[in-house]
């Protein structure tokens, strides 16, 4: 059996191995487990027994590393005496659906329905969330989805985003292909710069806890133990939505966001987030929440800018509407018009073989 369990940071991995790496060889010799460290992961082999109880032991260490930053020997002893465990696999812990808020310390929602959708994000397998620019969906679900990933409900990130060009045409980008599609990936790393220093975000990506694709990517891919999350998902296909849902894996999460009113798809092509929404309302295990104006939580500036937008909006559907009716008359006119003069024709034509 193999476990792997993820590290944070250099300096987490220094503090638990020990000084020349004491603590690794007590652990090796307590449970005879083979213990080694591959590209920022802590991987344990050996009989399934066993490597359960060196598990247990490492994640206490490293809740009481991510708490005080340090470790006493007396603490490693400790637990190595009692096992720790009672040879119960764990390879994740099992993520609770109640209790606080998964958000980082300090954090906290600013409206009812930033609020309702964090709930949501914990409870089912799959939430949609629905709303305008601002409102929160990416910055909301990357905190949820790092706050997880620390507490070991999650082995990995992935965050997925569509190569769909925002109603204009690049043309050729230069460079390899990461090169060519960092500039639609952008805003995912922004999102989690907000909750991660630039170093370990690095750290995070170099080790693959955190992989930021393009939705294309997922293609042939099934995804295990993962916090999922597909941004500007307006901006899919139906075909591409389906692909992307069917990718969930065993204790995965997937959080899709968009934007229903900023679809930057070709004229007459159906955007996969509506129908998906339409599809899958009802389907037990799935939320779908709308946020609304009242949770843009940007700059007052940008409320307003989507208040007078919307308003415009709301204008040219009534004037259309109102368009619609004069034609429909005229045409309810011409129609009488038409029947008074085939009337009149047939008069004349019964007068006339009279």
């Amino acid at each position: 059996m193999s476990v792997t369990v993820p590290l944070h940071s250099l300096d987490e991995e220094r503090t638990l191995l020990g000084p020349r790496d004491a603590n690794a060889r007590a652990i090796r010799n307590a449970f005879d487990v083979s213990l080694t460290v591959r590209k920022g992961r802590v991987v344990i082999e050996g009989d399934e027994e066993d490597v359960s109880d060196a598990v247990r032991v490492v994640r206490h260490l490293l809740e009481e590393i991510r708490a005080t930053g340090e470790i006493s020997p007396e603490l490693v002893k400790d637990l190595l005496d009692t096992g720790h465990g009672a040879g119960m696999p764990e390879e994740v812990q099992e993520a609770p659906t109640g209790g606080g808020l998964w958000l980082p310390d300090g954090m906290k929602v600013r409206s009812k329905g930033q609020d309702h959708y964090v709930r949501c994000m914990q409870r089912e397998t799959a939430t949609f969330a629905i709303g305008p620019a601002g409102t929160g969906k990416t910055f909301l679900a990357a905190a949820v989805a790092l706050t997880a990933l620390r507490r070991g409900y999650f082995r990995k990130l992935v965050l997925v985003r569509p190569a769909v060009e925002a109603g204009e045409r690049l043309g050729f980008l230069p460079g390899d292909l990461v090169a060519k599609v960092n500039p639609y990936l952008r805003p995912l790393y922004d999102a989690l710069g907000a909750h991660l220093e630039p170093g370990r975000l690095k750290h995070f990506i170099e080790t693959d806890v955190i992989e930021i694709a393009p939705l294309a990517y997922m293609r042939g891919r099934t995804l295990d133990n993962a916090f999922i999350i597909l941004d500007e998902a307006q901006n899919t296909t139906p075909a591409q939505m389906k692909m992307f849902l069917t990718r969930m894996g065993q204790k995965s999460k997937v959080v899709v966001t968009g934007d229903a009113t900023q679809t930057d798809l070709d004229d007459g092509q159906p955007s996969g987030l509506i129908e998906a929404e339409r599809l899958l309302r009802n389907v037990s295990g799935i939320a779908v929440v709308h946020l609304e104006r009242k949770d843009i939580v940007r700059h007052p500036l940008v409320q307003r800018i989507v208040n007078a937008y919307e308003n415009e909006e709301h204008k040219r559907e009534r004037e259309k509407e109102a368009e619609d009716r004069r034609r429909g008359r005229e045409r309810d006119r011409d129609k009488a018009r038409s029947r008074r003069a085939h009337d009149g024709e047939r008069d004349e034509d019964t007068r006339g073989r009279r």
